[in-house]
């Protein structure tokens, strides 16, 4: 069995957790190398399948990388996630749909027409510090803090960012910075691991390049179970998965389903980059 992990031009030897998954593939006998996925020469057709990993610059290049998940499944490579699943997650307004299926979600408003101006946003939804970021974005990429005190300098990078694509707006939530995030892993949509990651002092972003850092932890029951329901509200097979999402008041809320290029924080627990290959190997053999 030959594997392709798609990663990015930062990090064509594949980014530490990777590296523990190749190496968990090749004790079960399946060669896995790294592939840039927007490198020209490569034959993916040689591939037995692509596991979709550390491809963490498609939020910049959004056409280039739809157009190669569309050659992959014209040429009837084998794709995981698949690609239906992988277009679906790539624009956040997937959280609608899940909203709409009953599962807890931070609120949010989309918006997608310039002219919209973020204090009547703020005004219709009775919030006062709020968090905007992109409806296609990854690593907290132009994500930032706005709030009514600060309105008219936070409008002119508001309306800048809009007029390049679609917003999100959520109401800010206290308990990321004092209670931290949740994620939660899945593996061919069981519960493997989970970490709670925090934000640096003065900080709001969680994510290890704005400072911020995490742990292994061990959800209880309860909070497995509600992340694995909005795992199966998207009604898709997945081979990884990751449900990210604060609590409010003893319930999960869900901030985001990432089944396109999560990090999966496999070094955090033994075994997880094992049952990640296990899961791998299923996945691939089923074709």
């Amino acid at each position: 069995m030959k594997l392709a992990l798609a990663t990015c031009r930062a990090y064509p030897h594949l980014a530490d957790d990777d590296r523990l998954l190749r190496d968990a593939l090749q004790v079960r006998g399946a060669a896995a190398v790294p592939a840039v996925w927007d490198e020209a020469d490569i034959a993916w057709r040689d591939f037995d399948a692509v596991i979709v990993r550390s491809t963490w610059d498609y939020h910049l290049r959004t056409g280039a990388f739809d157009t190669w998940i569309d050659r992959l499944e014209q040429e009837g490579v084998p794709v995981w996630n698949p690609p239906e699943v992988l277009r679906w997650n790539a624009r956040k307004t997937y959280l609608k749909e899940l909203e709409a299926a009953g599962i807890p979600t931070v609120p949010t408003r989309f918006i997608e027409e310039e002219g919209t101006p973020l204090e009547a946003i703020l005004d219709e939804a009775g919030w006062d510090e709020v968090v905007v970021k992109p409806v296609v974005s990854a690593s907290a990429h132009e994500t930032w803090r706005a709030s009514r005190a600060s309105i008219a300098a936070d409008h002119v990078r508001y309306a800048r960012l809009l007029a390049g694509g679609p917003l999100m707006v959520q109401p800010f939530l206290p308990a990321i910075v004092t209670e931290g995030e949740w994620s939660v892993c899945f593996f061919d949509g069981r519960y493997s691991h989970a970490v709670l990651k925090l934000p640096r002092a003065g900080d709001f972003r969680v994510q290890a390049d704005h400072g911020g850092h995490y742990s292994a932890v061990d959800p209880p029951a309860w909070l497995i179970e509600q992340a694995a329901a909005a795992l199966r509200a998207s009604g898709w097979r997945t081979l990884y998965a990751r449900v990210d999402g604060c609590v409010v008041e003893e319930v999960f809320h869900l901030m985001e389903l990432e089944l396109l290029e999560p990090g999966l924080f496999l070094s955090t627990h033994a075994g997880a980059a094992d049952r990640f290959a296990e899961a791998a190997i299923r996945a691939v053999r089923q074709e």
